[in-house]
């Protein structure tokens, strides 16, 4: 099926790809992105990533990674292909772009889009690979929504359970592309697919998102099982209770998200690998270990090293949501990874919590 997709396109002027983003996630993403347009004649040779430029043992970080083809600070066991390219200015990083990938902390996307629009490609497309989501005065705003109104572009989402380490050393692994248009959708699938990177297509891009957005609060409350030293039993019944809520939630605020998408990569497979051995569990870990004595912005800089913590973010997103239309009650699982991510409700009121 790629392969015919690929004839299709052999005419038509070359697709070409930018990375917006270059932490341990974008940089593996991209890895597969820099292959692909070298394996396939749809896509320009050359992969822009905007890198955010750092100093790395006194040298540029987009130096490093132009001259050694790693990304030494964010995702070290990776090696980068020689035409995925480091540029440290956005606009230059996008300029002519016509696939443009967003994978970075969704706090910054909105700038971010101001920036890129006016120097991209003809019929440009999008894809977004943020795990959050943003509200305003009115309720929930996704990230594909914000892209889509701001650049005004077809916009696809990935998701799935794909820890960065793991993909670094091309551990066979799923994720899952959320699509509106058909056709952008398979080209997105023909960008990222790989024999390590298997890529599954759904026509559901909000459901899509909101997995994996909604995931990784579910993660921070089995981080606080793991720091408390409960067992197997206890964690398996909080990835439950927490799916369970994952769900209502998004069948709550949104009409038409399939049943089958929480089966697909972008579901239960993310939250499971993410509750067992993503970032977001492993601070929350570290947070119920300390006793509440350390801070989640103490534990984000003592080991993340300037990666952002996505899962505490997303639980008071969604508790504004839910305070703005009085749901706190219907969602006591979210309620309370909120309590004790910032009110210091104590940590093991995660399992005392009442969830029936």
């Amino acid at each position: 099926m790629l392969r015919n997709f690929c004839r299709g396109f052999a005419t038509a002027k070359k697709e070409k790809i930018a990375m917006i983003g270059s932490g341990n996630f974008g940089t593996a993403l991209v890895r597969l992105l820099g292959r692909n347009a070298k394996r396939h004649e749809v896509f320009d040779d050359e992969v822009r990533m905007y890198v955010y430029e750092e100093q790395v043992d006194g040298k540029n970080l987009t130096e490093i990674i132009n001259t050694k083809h790693v990304n030494v600070k964010y995702l070290p066991e990776g090696p980068l292909p020689p035409n995925v390219v480091a540029v440290p200015d956005l606009a230059k990083a996008a300029e002519g772009a016509t696939m443009i990938v967003f994978c970075t902390p969704h706090q910054f996307l909105k700038p971010m889009i101001k920036t890129v629009k006016p120097v991209l490609g003809p019929n440009y497309k999008a894809l977004s690979a943020v795990k959050g989501i943003d509200f305003d005065d009115n309720g929930i705003v996704l990230i594909s929504d914000l892209i889509r109104k701001e650049l005004g572009c077809d916009t696809s989402i990935l998701m799935g359970a794909n820890v960065a380490n793991e993909m670094a050393t091309d551990s066979f692994c799923e994720t899952t592309i959320g699509y509106s248009d058909a056709t952008n959708g398979e080209l997105f699938k023909l960008a990222f697919h790989d024999p390590a990177f298997n890529v599954g297509l759904v026509n559901d891009t909000v459901g899509v998102e909101l997995c994996g957005a909604l995931k990784n609060i579910v993660a921070i409350g089995a981080g606080f099982c793991d720091g408390l030293k409960y067992g197997g039993n206890t964690k398996a019944a909080i990835i439950r209770i927490g799916l369970k809520e994952m769900k209502k939630f998004c069948n709550t605020f949104y009409k038409g998200i399939q049943d089958d998408t929480f089966l697909e990569s972008c579901g239960v497979a993310d939250l499971i690998t993410t509750c067992y051995g993503g970032r977001n569990r492993k601070c929350a870990e570290a947070y119920a270990a300390s006793g509440g004595k350390k801070t989640f912005d103490d534990i984000e800089r003592e080991i993340l090293k300037g990666q952002k913590l996505q899962g505490t973010l997303t639980a008071k997103e969604v508790n504004h949501v839910l305070k703005m239309k009085g749901m706190e009650a219907q969602f006591p699982f979210f309620t309370q990874v909120y309590k004790i991510s910032y009110e210091n409700a104590p940590v093991d009121s995660i399992t005392t919590t009442p969830y029936y």
